[in-house]
């Protein structure tokens, strides 16, 4: 649900794995002019339309954003609904919210029948245009949610779309995920680094 750059994103390599994409978005015109451009297995529908036809829903808006699509989608019971939204502040250099709740816990009160899973906060638009890689090395994405099933059925998406995974606990664990987030935009937009970075964790053999 989204026609922004992260959409385009996601809807690109989703696609690319072999996914049939469908973007939401309030102006189906526009969005199916996107579509057009992201190839034959990405189509375009109105909010309620794409959320009635998609097993997996990814939440591609900002999170001031979210409530208004949700309530549009109609509330997504029983779906599993991917947050990859931060709670930024208008500079982008800081968190609205944290420590005692997150965008994705709030995003599970907005839809409390809907399978809320955490995850792609952490990765810049731009990586997907690199097929979802930081050079030749396969960018993390990490996976956070209560619903056992829904924490899979994501992290095997993004594996089949070429990222790398960990999966990171429950929901909650989105209180440690949208800072983390935070700092890579800080260091990718503040400190100059650029977008061609994302965070991961590294393990002994």
């Amino acid at each position: 649900l989204g026609t922004g750059n992260m959409a385009q994103g996601l809807a690109s390599v989703f696609a690319k794995a072999g996914y049939t994409v469908t973007l939401g978005s309030r102006d189906a015109v526009k969005a199916k002019d996107i579509a057009k451009l992201l190839g034959a297995s990405v189509t375009a529908e109105t909010v309620p339309a794409a959320a009635a036809k998609s097993d997996v829903i990814f939440l591609a808006v900002p999170f001031s954003a979210a409530a208004d699509t949700i309530k549009a989608a109609g509330g997504l019971a029983g779906k599993t609904l991917v947050d990859i939204s931060n709670p930024l502040t208008a500079d982008y250099m800081g968190l609205t919210i944290g420590h005692e709740t997150s965008a994705a816990e709030e995003i599970q009160k907005l839809a409390p029948k809907a399978k809320v899973v955490k995850a792609f906060n952490t990765i810049f638009a731009s990586l997907f245009k690199a097929d979802g890689k930081v050079g030749s090395t396969p960018a993390t994405v990490f996976v956070a949610g209560d619903d056992e099933a829904a924490n899979k059925a994501v992290e095997a998406i993004a594996a089949k779309a070429g990222f790398a995974t960990i999966q990171s606990g429950g929901l909650r664990v989105a209180r440690y995920l949208e800072p983390v987030a935070g700092l890579n935009i800080v260091l990718g937009y503040g400190k100059g680094l650029g977008t061609d970075i994302a965070p991961t964790w590294l393990r002994a053999a």
